[in-house]
């Protein structure tokens, strides 16, 4: 299988599970039944990897509900500088990591926050997006998904890292990723093949985590009437 037909039928896979009526973690499991489908040699592999990240609890020590999420200060998709404590100034927030705009899960995901944000502004709440790839990557996904909140770039995974997010991919996953025809050094700007555990925290006004999901197996995320839920508890 060409790197072309792979990458067409996984674009193929994510505008079928894009169309669906259907909340997230199905979308979502659509997805990996078709990657299981068009290469079960992809779904073996990331298989290895997500077994593991779990039997090294991989993500475990990120913040937990009660502690201080710590600061930061990244750049959004138009370069603009964006601090934790001038969106908490606004309300409560979802904190949200993505591999990447190339990754059809996360963009799966976006698409999801994206429509639930009338919701989430409506009550004075916000979405966070963050994620490794370089400004014009930010920009692209938020465009795809038609979304209005902030996709931050975390360059060099700086701040996942100091949430003990950050995991390398494995030599495996390397060559089955670079095959695929994904360039993450170019996404990235750096050639070091670590990308973030995604996650997502709920941020009360005070600093502190209400909420998380931090899942090793990427192709989970947080429900969204989970992420709901926790908002308005956060509040």
């Amino acid at each position: 299988m060409t790197s072309a037909t792979f990458l067409e039928r996984i674009e193929h896979a994510f505008e079928q599970a894009r169309a669906m009526d259907a909340p997230l973690n199905e979308k979502l499991d659509y997805v990996a039944g078709a990657v299981r489908s068009i290469s079960p040699q992809f779904g073996e592999a990331v298989d290895r990897l997500v077994g593991r990240l779990q039997k090294t609890s991989a993500g475990a020590s990120a913040p937990n509900p009660g502690d201080r999420m710590p600061s930061f200060l990244l750049p959004d998709e138009r370069g603009e500088l964006v601090s934790l404590d001038t969106i908490l100034a606004k309300g409560p927030a979802a904190i949200v990591f993505h591999r990447g705009h190339w990754c059809p899960y996360c963009r799966i995901n976006t698409d999801a926050l994206a429509e639930s944000q009338r919701r989430v502004e409506a009550e004075g709440k916000q979405i966070i997006a963050i994620m490794p790839d370089r400004q014009q990557f930010a920009r692209s996904l938020k465009s795809e998904a038609n979304a209005n909140f902030p996709i931050l770039t975390d360059m060099d995974n700086g701040y996942a890292l100091s949430l003990n997010l950050v995991i390398w991919v494995g030599e495996e996953m390397r060559r089955m990723i670079s095959e695929a025809g994904w360039d993450i050094a170019a996404y990235q700007g750096n050639d070091s093949w670590m990308l973030p555990i995604p996650a997502t925290f709920i941020v009360g006004t005070d600093g502190r985590v209400r909420s998380r999901f931090v899942d090793p197996d990427y192709r989970k995320r947080m429900a969204i009437e989970d992420l709901l839920s926790a908002l308005n508890d956060a509040a």
